[in-house]
């Protein structure tokens, strides 16, 4: 058995069974090789999509996922998926054929480009360390939590390897569950029973098995709000008790009551500038906790008042029992009228700016959010328009939600989404996109297409570059370079073999619930002309935090 085979072969023992990937020649042996060993293969249209996909759909699934691409130009134009990947700290491998010989026009330092972006990098370097050099890189993966760039080098591929090399090759062990310390968990004890407005923060590291459910039964001791970040949304859906987003795109009334929060606990949440608004979130007299299994995390974006060294849902189950009887904290009369009645963005009043031509974004989402399915999985792509679908189309769980922003690069949504469904194809798949990173992103519609997924695609078109044009604009600079003329593209989805519609006005979204009723032949392409009048306050902290 060739290299080439043993690697594929060896990735599907050691648990991998999805693949993303464009096929060229130093990949098509060892992707082949997964195929037949058993791995579902998506073709994507191009690497930075292929390398998204896998992101996402590891992200949503729980599973690591793995994505093929050829030598040279093959990894640089997958670069950006990758590092948004790596910033993420989702477990992934990026699976690269590798030239060795530096004359060759395929040549660059692959091991290089993985560490510029934060990746691991492991090579194959012998037929005889084959098998035991994948499977590490497996184990990177899934115990570190990394992205890791699996090179392939072309000379190696073609060597034998040793009779019965597979044997070795299994699924990794997950990494043991961080035990916190005994007093750094009786110190939180000690302030949650003196906290009379605590609110727990949700971060990604709150998103493994049983973490929700953890916090929920903690907060419900010790009369806690609850509240996630972005890319922990969903994770509280149903309890009335929860706020939503934590930071930009917290409504107003979830702002005022983290702000009037006494402790605060960030629980596998980084309190970032984002979560906690530069800071402004965190009021002066309050106490500030992190949870995280990482102690170099520990009050790495702010200062905290006591860091804990442990697995979320381990902790929270430590401080159960220890508070005695239930406490009322956050949990008033007041607290619940008021989250009943003014929580939601729906329920914030607001002046509709729309027109005969172009239709208010809250009035989309808000519409959207009716019509819609509530089983649904939600990719959002970055841009002035990011905060809408976020704010307004609910999601059911924590998976429902797929936020690739830690890099903030648009042209990511409509991958994104793509590796969520493919993810859970029991939800129905909702991406998020600006015209700029739609008509970026737009061959992967024929992916779509293909692959019979029922996406409803929604396009925020506001012919610009809106962030640029609002940051930029007021100060009287010219706007030509990210301004675009009209684009119709409800006509491109329809080349790609969408249904689609334009809509200018709520009306014109009667056909999208035609199209909800059945027989959804077809992807469904929205071209929501938006108005432009005004730049998104998220993004004036995006700019505030470069």
């Amino acid at each position: 058995m060739k290299v080439s085979e043993a690697v594929g072969r060896a990735l599907c023992a050691a648990g991998v069974d999805q693949v993303f990937g464009v096929v060229g020649s130093g990949n098509f042996h060892v992707t082949n090789a997964m195929i037949a060993a058993g791995a579902r293969f998506v073709a994507a249209r191009h690497e930075g999509g292929a390398a998204t996909m896998a992101d996402a759909y590891a992200r949503t699934s729980g599973e690591v996922a793995v994505v093929s691409v050829h030598q040279g130009p093959g990894l640089t134009n997958a670069m950006t998926g990758i590092a948004e990947a790596a910033k993420s700290r989702t477990p992934l491998i990026v699976l690269a054929a590798e030239v060795t010989e530096p004359r060759s026009n395929f040549h660059v330092d692959q091991e290089a480009l993985a560490r510029a972006v934060g990746a691991a990098a492991v090579r194959v370097t012998s037929a005889e360390e084959a098998v035991g050099q994948t499977c590490a890189a497996v184990r990177l993966a899934v115990r570190e939590r990394r992205t890791v760039l699996l090179n392939l080098p072309l000379p190696v591929q073609a060597s034998e390897v040793p009779e019965g090399a597979l044997a070795q090759a299994v699924p990794p062990t997950p990494k043991a569950a961080v035990e916190p310390e005994a007093a750094e968990v009786t110190a939180l004890a000690e302030l949650l029973a003196r906290s009379r407005r605590p609110v727990f923060v949700a971060g990604r590291g709150a998103r493994e098995p049983g973490g929700g459910q953890a916090l929920a039964a903690l907060a419900e001791q010790y009369g806690a709000l609850l509240a996630t970040s972005a890319v922990a949304r969903g994770l509280f859906h149903g309890d009335p008790w929860s706020l939503d987003v934590s930071g930009g795109f917290a409504s107003p009334l979830a702002v005022e009551l983290i702000q009037g929060a006494d402790l605060i606990v960030g629980w596998g949440c980084a309190l970032n500038m984002w979560t906690m608004r530069h800071g402004r979130l965190i009021g002066a007299d309050a106490t500030v906790v992190q949870v995280d299994d990482d102690p170099a995390a520990l009050g790495a974006h702010r200062p905290v008042h006591l860091g804990v060294t442990g697995d979320v849902r381990l902790t929270a189950r430590r401080l159960s029992g220890r508070g005695g009887e239930p406490r009322e904290g956050y949990r008033t009369p007041e607290t619940a009228a008021a989250l009943a009645a003014r929580l939601r963005w729906h329920d914030v009043p607001y002046e509709d700016t729309g027109t005969r031509e172009r239709i208010d974004p809250r009035t989309l989402g808000i519409a959207l959010d009716e019509i819609l399915p509530a089983e649904r999985v939600v990719g959002v792509d970055s841009g002035n328009f990011m905060g809408y679908p976020t704010m307004y189309l609910s999601v059911p769980d924590e998976k429902g939600f797929c936020f690739t922003q830690a890099f903030q690069s648009i042209g990511l949504g409509l991958a994104t989404t793509i590796g969520a469904a493919l993810a859970r194809p029991d939800r129905l798949p909702v991406a998020a996109l600006g015209d700029g990173g739609a008509l970026m992103s737009a061959v992967e519609l024929e992916t779509v297409r293909r692959l019979g997924l029922p996406m409803v695609v929604v396009v925020y078109d506001d012919e610009a570059y809106g962030a640029e044009v609002h940051h930029f604009g007021p100060d009287g600079h010219p706007l030509d370079t990210v301004r675009f003329p009209p684009t119709d593209i409800a006509a491109v989805g329809r080349g790609y073999g969408f249904e689609a519609v334009t809509v200018r006005t709520r009306a014109d979204l009667k056909a999208v619930a035609d199209w909800v009723a059945g027989p959804r032949r077809a992807p469904l392409l929205i071209d929501a002309k938006v108005v432009a009048d005004q730049g998104a306050w998220w993004l004036e902290e995006a700019f505030r935090g470069h």
